[in-house]
């Protein structure tokens, strides 16, 4: 997902350092250190703001003058997958892997013009759809509430949602499920008033700053249960890390 004038950028400093010993290196690229780079192109493009489809790719590693100089090592075998499956499994799972690619190369479904009619395998729709955050619920957890208490059953299962707003309709259909007394709990709702604050607090309400729903920035509401899975991403209380670092220093 880098840039590719981060790698130019990288190459030039290696060439001004590398031809101290030798001024051939700073003909080669890298000033002939080998450079390995690890990344997908179907998976992971640089991210370019506002930008066009034509931008991104203009902006990618093989877009750059660098790309003529490098080596294509393609791994064909998904060893973490491997690892104590039966022979029938692993069979299962590579040609799940050549249907994935297939798509990801444009070659599922025949030749075409970046339109095509793809047929899933049996396997991996949900056929009785009604409504269908229930439906993916129910499939992917079935017999949540006998099975909360189980970690290996929560380790195995996974959604995943393209929006915040998908999450949290997920999540709050998932904790519906739980028959246990929902407690919520709240952000605080104050607007810093401080020197190096806003001038004006009243300019954005605490229903507004309330409502606010993004990346990277909690709910104002968090909804428990007793048996509800919960995941700490970060530690927001700076005072306390400093703390525990300092405690594990002594």
């Amino acid at each position: 997902m880098t840039d590719k004038h981060i790698f130019e950028a990288v190459d030039k400093s290696l060439k001004d350092v590398m031809r101290i010993v030798n001024e051939r290196n700073a003909e080669l690229p890298f000033g002939r250190k080998v450079v390995v780079f690890g990344g997908d192109f179907l998976q992971n493009l640089p991210v370019v703001s506002k930008e066009s489809r034509a931008d991104v790719v203009r902006a990618s590693l093989f877009s750059s003058y660098l790309w003529s100089s490098c080596k294509v090592l393609r791994l064909t075998k998904n060893m973490r997958l491997q690892v104590g499956r039966t022979s029938d499994n692993v069979d299962d799972i590579w040609k799940f892997s050549e249907w994935n690619l297939e798509i990801g190369d444009g070659l599922a479904g025949g030749e075409n013009d970046e339109e095509v009619d793809l047929q899933f395998p049996d396997d991996l729709l949900i056929q009785q759809v009604a409504d269908p955050i229930v439906s993916i619920v129910n499939v992917t957890y079935p017999d949540l509430q006998s099975q909360l208490w189980n970690p290996d059953y929560l380790q195995e299962r996974a959604i995943f949602a393209p929006t915040h707003e998908i999450v949290e309709a997920v999540n709050d259909y998932v904790l519906s499920k739980i028959d246990e007394d929902e407690v919520i709990y709240l952000s605080s709702d104050e607007v810093s008033n401080d020197d190096r604050g806003m001038a004006d607090p009243d300019l954005h309400s605490t229903e507004y700053l309330n409502s606010i729903k993004c990346s990277g920035l909690p709910n104002h509401q968090l909804k428990l249960k007793v048996g509800a899975m919960v995941i700490l991403l970060r530690n927001i209380d700076q005072s306390c890390a400093v703390a525990e670092d300092s405690a594990a220093l002594l």
